[in-house]
């Protein structure tokens, strides 16, 4: 199946990403034969609130890409409904236009309650497109406003999007996404009021202290909706992509990355380990006693970790 992903059958990619998806029992000999196959895709994740025009960008950021040869892999988080579990999985509808391009690789994934923005399986899911010979992987996030920072640790580079309406320069700032946007977009700058975002934003970029030779995060008006301003969009994550090889924040960045997804693995493993232990009755038990006062929940907690160590 690895073998036939390498050659971009989309059947095998999809296959691979349901196993990763579903925590099969296979998963951990996919990602042992992935593993060496990966490293080369460039992660680009797109992320704003609701309305923004994220599934418009990253659809006009498909075609910008495949223009210049490259083959293009998407991962589009959309949330589940709290009630069904399901999710809408709308930015398919948004890219039809790439449906029969087998060099691009678009694939729905439901956050399943997860938070950050992304779901739980995206980090697995973009090594199996970076094994499967994706140039570069965009990678949509749910858009809920200001929880999606978790995107910054996957993506080699993040675009967060604002547009004319959605809040000035100190709810940009209040929402963190100072910190998180390697690169900004204002898309809809053909509506009234796209220059005050703008103006706030290079506003709000003034303040926050830099030494030299960081990274300024560029402001780039776009219609994505039209294909307006996607090159010059495309150009600044191809700036910010050179920065990062030359100062060697491209390393720290995937390094912590992997870091993180390890320790993510581990904890995962750790509760299953604990769950197959009766561990929602150990709980219980462990419940009464603190209610009880017979047990404090730091004591509760070592004998949690004991029973799983």
């Amino acid at each position: 199946m690895v073998e036939r992903a390498r050659t971009g059958d989309p059947r095998a990619v999809a296959r691979l990403i349901s196993l990763v998806e579903n925590h099969s029992p296979q998963l951990r000999a996919v990602m042992a034969a992935l593993v060496r196959h990966t490293g080369s895709a460039s992660l680009i994740g797109v992320t704003g609130s609701p309305g923004v025009g994220k599934s418009t960008t990253t659809s006009a950021l498909v075609t910008a890409y495949r223009a210049a040869g490259k083959r293009v892999g998407v991962l589009a988080v959309d949330p589940s409904s709290p009630f069904t579990g399901g999710a809408l999985l709308g930015d398919r509808v948004r890219m039809q236009e790439h449906a029969t391009d087998r060099d691009v690789y678009i694939r729905s994934m439901a956050a399943r309650g997860h938070l950050g923005g992304l779901s739980a399986a995206t980090p697995q899911a973009a090594r199996v497109l970076d094994a499967a010979g994706c140039d570069v992987v965009l990678i949509e996030t749910v858009g809920v406003g200001q929880s999606e920072v978790e995107v910054a640790a996957l993506a080699d580079t993040t675009i967060v999007l604002l547009a004319p309406g959605m809040g000035d320069g100190v709810q940009a700032a209040k929402a963190g996404i100072l910190e998180v946007s390697d690169v900004f977009g204002v898309n809809k700058a053909d509506h009234d009021g796209a220059d005050h975002v703008v103006r706030d934003l290079k506003a709000m970029t003034r303040m926050v202290e830099r030494d030299p030779g960081d990274w300024r995060q560029p402001i780039v008006a776009t219609v994505a909706s039209r294909g307006e301003g996607i090159d010059e969009l495309v150009e600044a994550v191809h700036k910010h992509q050179v920065w990062l090889a030359e100062s060697g924040e491209l390393e720290r960045r995937r390094r912590a990355r992997v870091r993180g997804e390890i320790e993510a693995i581990a904890l995962g493993t750790l509760r299953e380990r604990f769950a197959d232990l009766h561990g929602d009755e150990r709980l219980d038990e462990l419940a009464e006693k603190v209610l009880l006062g017979r047990l404090d929940p730091y004591a509760a907690a070592e004998e949690v970790v004991d029973a799983v160590s």
